[in-house]
């Protein structure tokens, strides 16, 4: 595999989202805090996930980014039911699952499979790297032609492993070979949707280019929709045709990969993507906006009323505290591009008169600089 983040794209590969093949409404993912007297009372809740609707298509590859601690894993874990929503709706081919028991799943477990972002405790230590893949046929009664030890074969090459390592053991490979491993078990069920949570996060540089170019490739060439979840806005922008940038357990804006990028519209988008470091090439180079927020993420036991990104935003005025604004196509925004803010940012990232830096610890280092 290449370490450079580019593939061809192979012939016949789809080029725009398909019919959608998963839709979310106002999903809310809520975790009881217990305590007082008696101890199994519960005195408050986490809102990690509260009300996120996005759409994701057939063969189609979306990302999914915030800063740590906005619900991004936990959305991905909803979705492929390993948590029970609290509340809303998610609609799988048609398909109601929101409250499915575990009867009704069981024919499309194998659709839905799951990416772990740790490639060191999502393998079991005691189990070989041909057992781990097979397993996942042999709960789901699959018996490919020619045998399982062919197919997990098969698989591990796909993945850029050699199939010879078959009776090896997780601990006798490195980080990015683990996560091929995982990659492989995920592929074993020939699954429609692959949620792939930091996938790389863990990983050396290098070998995160590797791995995100698998993906990438397995998503061209076998069709599959990835919703691919990430705090590294450089790797999303590579890997995905869409992007959805959560805040405090919200969708505050979604759109395609460009439009998000290059014309943003909420205030926090912008201040994320002036985050990203970038080289100089020479005196021609344009300047980016440069946006330094103060404080930390608010706690998800009490986010603030109205706009949650109001108590970091320069822009909040008395509206923003009042009313919670709806996520809606802003004018001069691309179709489908829609952005949740009462007071939305010029779509640029052109460097502004002035910087925005709310830190005031940082501002009077400046101004004494």
């Amino acid at each position: 595999m290449t370490d450079k983040l580019t593939l061809p794209t192979p012939r016949g590969a789809a080029q725009a989202p398909g019919e959608p093949l998963m839709t979310v409404e106002g999903l809310t993912k809520h975790f009881p805090i217990k305590g007082g007297f008696p101890i199994k009372r519960t005195v408050g809740a986490v809102k990690a996930v509260d009300g996120v609707d996005l759409i994701v298509h057939q063969g189609e590859s979306f990302g999914l980014v915030g800063e740590s601690g906005c619900g991004k894993s936990t959305t991905g874990r909803l979705l492929t039911r390993l948590l029970e929503p609290t509340g809303g709706k998610i609609t799988y081919r048609g398909r109601d699952i929101t409250r499915a028991d575990r009867k009704k799943l069981a024919p499309i477990r194998s659709e839905i499979q799951m990416i772990f972002q740790d490639p060191y405790s999502s393998l079991n230590p005691r189990q070989t790297v041909g057992t781990i893949i097979k397993s996942p046929m042999e709960v789901n009664g699959i018996n490919p032609p020619g045998g399982l030890e062919n197919r997990v074969r098969e698989l591990l090459e796909t993945v850029g492993l050699n199939p010879e390592h078959y009776n090896r053991f997780p601990h006798e490979f490195s980080g990015g070979q683990r996560q091929r491993i995982g990659v492989a078990r995920a592929l074993a069920l020939e699954p429609k949707l692959i949620v792939a949570d930091e996938p790389v996060s863990a990983l050396d540089v290098s070998i995160q280019a590797q791995v995100v170019n698998l993906l990438q490739e397995l998503q061209r060439e076998l069709g599959i929709a990835f919703l691919f979840i990430a705090h590294d806005l450089a790797v999303v922008r590579h890997f995905s045709q869409r992007v959805a940038v959560m805040y405090l357990g919200k969708i505050v804006e979604v759109g395609d990969r460009d439009s998000i990028y290059n014309q943003p519209r909420h205030p926090y988008t912008h201040a994320l993507l002036s985050a990203v470091p970038e080289i100089e090439l020479d005196d021609e180079t344009p300047t980016r906006e440069r946006i330094r927020l103060a404080g930390d993420v608010p706690s998800p036991i009490n986010p603030p009323s109205g706009c949650r990104f109001r108590t970091r935003c320069w822009k909040a005025q008395d509206k923003c505290a009042t009313q919670e604004p709806p996520l809606v196509q802003i004018g001069g925004n691309k179709e489908g591009h829609l952005t949740a803010c009462h007071f939305p940012e010029d779509p640029t990232i052109a460097a502004r008169g002035e910087d925005v830096v709310l830190d005031p610890a940082l501002a009077a280092l400046e101004e004494e600089a």
